[in-house]
Protein backbone atom coordinates (compact mmCIF):
# COMPACT_ATOMS: atom_id res chain seq x y z
CA UNK A 1 0.00 0.00 0.00
CA UNK A 2 1.66 2.95 -0.89
CA UNK A 3 2.39 6.16 1.24
CA UNK A 4 0.06 9.23 0.33
CA UNK A 5 1.80 12.38 -0.38
CA UNK A 6 1.06 14.93 2.51
CA UNK A 7 -0.65 17.86 1.15
CA UNK A 8 0.93 20.76 0.27
CA UNK A 9 -0.61 24.46 1.09
CA UNK A 10 -0.49 26.70 -1.78
CA UNK A 11 2.20 29.11 -2.68
CA UNK A 12 0.14 32.24 -2.02
CA UNK A 13 -1.56 30.72 1.60
CA UNK A 14 1.89 30.36 2.72
CA UNK A 15 2.46 33.82 1.86
CA UNK A 16 -0.66 35.03 3.62
CA UNK A 17 0.00 33.24 6.40
CA UNK A 18 3.06 34.79 7.30
CA UNK A 19 2.04 38.24 6.66
CA UNK A 20 -0.58 37.77 9.34
CA UNK A 21 1.82 36.16 11.83
CA UNK A 22 4.06 39.03 11.22
CA UNK A 23 0.65 41.04 12.23
CA UNK A 24 -0.47 38.78 15.36
CA UNK A 25 2.91 39.10 16.31
CA UNK A 26 3.57 42.75 15.79
CA UNK A 27 6.65 42.03 13.71
CA UNK A 28 4.03 43.89 11.35
CA UNK A 29 2.77 46.23 13.41
CA UNK A 30 -0.46 48.62 12.97
CA UNK A 31 0.48 51.48 10.13
CA UNK A 32 3.93 49.63 9.25
CA UNK A 33 4.75 49.03 5.45
CA UNK A 34 5.04 45.03 4.71
CA UNK A 35 8.13 44.12 2.48
CA UNK A 36 7.41 44.87 -1.04
CA UNK A 37 5.98 41.71 -3.33
CA UNK A 38 9.35 41.66 -5.77
CA UNK A 39 11.06 40.68 -1.76
CA UNK A 40 8.30 38.49 -1.18
CA UNK A 41 8.24 36.62 -4.36
CA UNK A 42 12.30 36.34 -4.25
CA UNK A 43 11.92 35.23 -0.06
CA UNK A 44 8.87 32.45 -1.33
CA UNK A 45 10.86 31.66 -4.43
CA UNK A 46 7.32 32.43 -6.04
CA UNK A 47 6.21 34.67 -8.93
CA UNK A 48 4.96 38.36 -7.94
CA UNK A 49 1.64 37.23 -9.38
CA UNK A 50 1.21 34.65 -6.54
CA UNK A 51 2.07 37.37 -4.11
CA UNK A 52 0.24 39.50 -5.34
CA UNK A 53 -3.00 37.37 -4.86
CA UNK A 54 -1.96 36.71 -1.37
CA UNK A 55 -1.91 40.60 -0.70
CA UNK A 56 -5.11 41.74 -2.62
CA UNK A 57 -7.11 38.43 -0.66
CA UNK A 58 -5.59 40.53 2.50
CA UNK A 59 -6.42 44.08 1.75
CA UNK A 60 -9.94 42.89 0.41
CA UNK A 61 -10.04 41.41 3.90
CA UNK A 62 -9.39 45.13 5.24
CA UNK A 63 -6.18 43.46 6.50
CA UNK A 64 -3.69 45.48 4.44
CA UNK A 65 -3.73 49.07 2.59
CA UNK A 66 -2.51 49.50 -0.78
CA UNK A 67 -1.38 52.66 -2.05
CA UNK A 68 0.00 52.79 -5.75
CA UNK A 69 3.79 53.86 -6.46
CA UNK A 70 4.17 53.65 -2.31
CA UNK A 71 3.63 49.81 -0.89
CA UNK A 72 1.25 48.22 1.06
CA UNK A 73 0.85 48.89 4.96
CA UNK A 74 -0.66 46.98 7.78
CA UNK A 75 -4.64 48.44 8.53
CA UNK A 76 -4.91 50.55 11.85
CA UNK A 77 -7.76 48.09 13.62
CA UNK A 78 -10.06 50.32 15.00
CA UNK A 79 -11.45 49.27 18.66
CA UNK A 80 -15.12 47.97 18.63
CA UNK A 81 -18.02 47.89 20.70
CA UNK A 82 -21.24 47.01 20.74
CA UNK A 83 -23.83 49.99 21.00
CA UNK A 84 -26.63 47.81 22.23
CA UNK A 85 -24.79 46.38 25.19
CA UNK A 86 -23.45 48.57 27.99
CA UNK A 87 -19.88 46.60 28.51
CA UNK A 88 -17.09 47.28 30.97
CA UNK A 89 -13.95 48.81 28.84
CA UNK A 90 -11.45 47.47 30.38
CA UNK A 91 -13.13 43.97 29.89
CA UNK A 92 -13.50 44.80 26.17
CA UNK A 93 -9.82 45.82 25.92
CA UNK A 94 -8.62 42.81 27.32
CA UNK A 95 -10.35 40.44 25.35
CA UNK A 96 -8.39 42.31 22.48
CA UNK A 97 -5.42 41.19 24.40
CA UNK A 98 -4.67 44.52 24.88
CA UNK A 99 -3.32 46.77 28.13
CA UNK A 100 -5.68 49.12 29.42
CA UNK A 101 -5.56 51.81 31.95
CA UNK A 102 -7.64 54.70 33.28
CA UNK A 103 -6.70 58.74 34.14
CA UNK A 104 -9.53 59.41 36.43
CA UNK A 105 -9.52 63.63 36.03
CA UNK A 106 -12.12 64.08 38.95
CA UNK A 107 -14.36 62.34 41.19
CA UNK A 108 -16.72 65.23 43.10
CA UNK A 109 -20.05 65.91 44.40
CA UNK A 110 -22.06 69.26 42.39
CA UNK A 111 -25.16 70.83 41.67
CA UNK A 112 -26.69 69.64 38.63
CA UNK A 113 -27.10 71.89 36.20
CA UNK A 114 -30.01 72.07 34.32
CA UNK A 115 -29.22 69.60 31.76
CA UNK A 116 -28.26 66.77 34.09
CA UNK A 117 -31.15 67.58 36.37
CA UNK A 118 -33.56 66.73 33.21
CA UNK A 119 -31.04 63.76 32.32
CA UNK A 120 -31.67 62.19 35.78
CA UNK A 121 -35.06 63.66 36.77
CA UNK A 122 -33.93 65.64 39.68
CA UNK A 123 -34.48 69.31 40.37
CA UNK A 124 -31.89 71.53 39.12
CA UNK A 125 -29.02 72.36 42.14
CA UNK A 126 -29.76 69.06 43.43
CA UNK A 127 -26.74 67.09 44.66
CA UNK A 128 -24.97 64.64 41.79
CA UNK A 129 -21.82 62.61 42.02
CA UNK A 130 -19.50 63.57 38.54
CA UNK A 131 -16.40 61.94 37.42
CA UNK A 132 -14.67 62.17 34.45
CA UNK A 133 -12.51 59.64 33.40
CA UNK A 134 -9.85 59.27 30.39
CA UNK A 135 -9.91 55.11 29.26
CA UNK A 136 -6.97 54.14 27.42
CA UNK A 137 -6.20 51.21 24.82
CA UNK A 138 -2.08 50.82 25.15
CA UNK A 139 -1.46 54.16 25.94
CA UNK A 140 -4.13 55.42 23.25
CA UNK A 141 -7.00 57.62 24.53
CA UNK A 142 -10.38 56.23 23.14
CA UNK A 143 -12.59 57.42 25.54
CA UNK A 144 -13.39 60.11 27.65
CA UNK A 145 -16.05 58.67 29.93
CA UNK A 146 -18.27 61.78 31.56
CA UNK A 147 -20.97 60.23 33.69
CA UNK A 148 -23.34 61.79 36.30
CA UNK A 149 -24.81 59.89 39.54
CA UNK A 150 -27.85 59.87 41.59
CA UNK A 151 -26.30 59.79 45.00
CA UNK A 152 -29.60 58.08 46.12
CA UNK A 153 -29.20 54.84 44.36
CA UNK A 154 -25.11 55.16 44.62
CA UNK A 155 -24.16 56.03 47.70
CA UNK A 156 -20.28 54.86 47.96
CA UNK A 157 -19.68 56.58 44.36
CA UNK A 158 -16.91 58.92 45.30
CA UNK A 159 -15.13 56.57 47.60
CA UNK A 160 -14.69 54.45 44.86
CA UNK A 161 -10.45 54.15 42.87
CA UNK A 162 -11.63 53.93 39.49
CA UNK A 163 -8.00 53.56 38.66
CA UNK A 164 -8.52 50.02 39.71
CA UNK A 165 -12.35 49.25 38.77
CA UNK A 166 -14.34 50.91 35.92
CA UNK A 167 -17.05 53.09 37.15
CA UNK A 168 -19.28 50.86 34.59
CA UNK A 169 -18.55 47.65 36.55
CA UNK A 170 -19.00 49.04 40.21
CA UNK A 171 -22.49 50.43 38.96
CA UNK A 172 -23.32 47.41 38.12
CA UNK A 173 -22.03 45.38 40.82
CA UNK A 174 -24.23 47.54 43.13
CA UNK A 175 -27.08 48.47 41.50
CA UNK A 176 -27.63 45.36 38.23
CA UNK A 177 -28.65 47.37 35.43
CA UNK A 178 -32.18 46.68 33.93
CA UNK A 179 -32.90 49.41 31.05
CA UNK A 180 -30.31 51.76 29.04
CA UNK A 181 -31.18 54.65 26.56
CA UNK A 182 -28.61 55.62 23.87
CA UNK A 183 -28.50 58.33 21.71
CA UNK A 184 -25.31 58.87 19.30
CA UNK A 185 -24.35 61.50 17.09
CA UNK A 186 -21.00 63.16 15.42
CA UNK A 187 -19.46 65.88 16.75
CA UNK A 188 -16.33 68.26 16.37
CA UNK A 189 -14.06 67.93 19.76
CA UNK A 190 -13.49 70.61 22.38
CA UNK A 191 -10.45 72.12 23.08
CA UNK A 192 -10.58 70.17 26.37
CA UNK A 193 -11.37 66.70 24.32
CA UNK A 194 -9.10 67.51 21.85
CA UNK A 195 -6.18 67.81 24.43
CA UNK A 196 -7.37 64.79 26.11
CA UNK A 197 -8.08 62.36 23.77
CA UNK A 198 -4.62 63.61 21.45
CA UNK A 199 -6.73 64.92 18.64
CA UNK A 200 -6.82 67.79 15.81
CA UNK A 201 -9.84 70.19 15.99
CA UNK A 202 -10.80 69.13 13.10
CA UNK A 203 -10.91 65.27 13.50
CA UNK A 204 -14.28 64.31 14.45
CA UNK A 205 -15.95 62.07 17.45
CA UNK A 206 -18.29 59.68 18.28
CA UNK A 207 -20.35 60.72 21.26
CA UNK A 208 -22.79 58.32 23.12
CA UNK A 209 -25.31 59.80 25.18
CA UNK A 210 -26.20 57.41 27.74
CA UNK A 211 -29.09 56.76 30.30
CA UNK A 212 -29.22 53.56 33.04
CA UNK A 213 -31.61 52.35 35.06
CA UNK A 214 -31.78 49.68 37.68
CA UNK A 215 -35.29 48.43 38.01
CA UNK A 216 -37.24 51.54 38.41
CA UNK A 217 -34.60 54.07 39.61
CA UNK A 218 -32.58 56.15 37.24
CA UNK A 219 -29.10 55.84 38.12
CA UNK A 220 -26.68 57.10 36.21
CA UNK A 221 -26.47 59.36 32.37
CA UNK A 222 -23.14 59.51 30.89
CA UNK A 223 -21.70 61.29 27.89
CA UNK A 224 -19.01 59.12 26.08
CA UNK A 225 -16.64 60.42 23.57
CA UNK A 226 -15.37 58.31 21.21
CA UNK A 227 -12.01 59.84 18.56
CA UNK A 228 -13.88 58.45 15.39
CA UNK A 229 -10.45 57.24 13.89
CA UNK A 230 -9.94 55.40 16.51
CA UNK A 231 -13.07 53.04 17.20
CA UNK A 232 -16.34 52.18 15.77
CA UNK A 233 -19.26 51.00 17.36
CA UNK A 234 -21.43 47.80 15.85
CA UNK A 235 -25.00 47.29 16.19
CA UNK A 236 -26.53 43.42 15.29
CA UNK A 237 -30.39 42.74 15.53
CA UNK A 238 -31.69 39.41 14.31
CA UNK A 239 -34.78 39.95 12.75
CA UNK A 240 -37.93 37.16 13.65
CA UNK A 241 -39.05 35.29 10.97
Amino acid sequence: MSTPKPVTKPHYLRIRDFILDGIRNRSFAPGARIPPEVELARQFGVSRMTVNKAVRDLAEAGVLLRYAGDGTYVAERKAESPLLDVNNIAEEIASRGHGYRADVGFVREEAASEEVALRLGLAVGAPVYHSLIVHYEDDCAIQIEDRYVSPQWAPDYLAQQFERETPNAYLMRTCPLSDVEHTVEAILPDADSQRLLGLAASEPCLRVLRRTWSGKHLVSFARLLHPGNRYKLRSQTRVRK
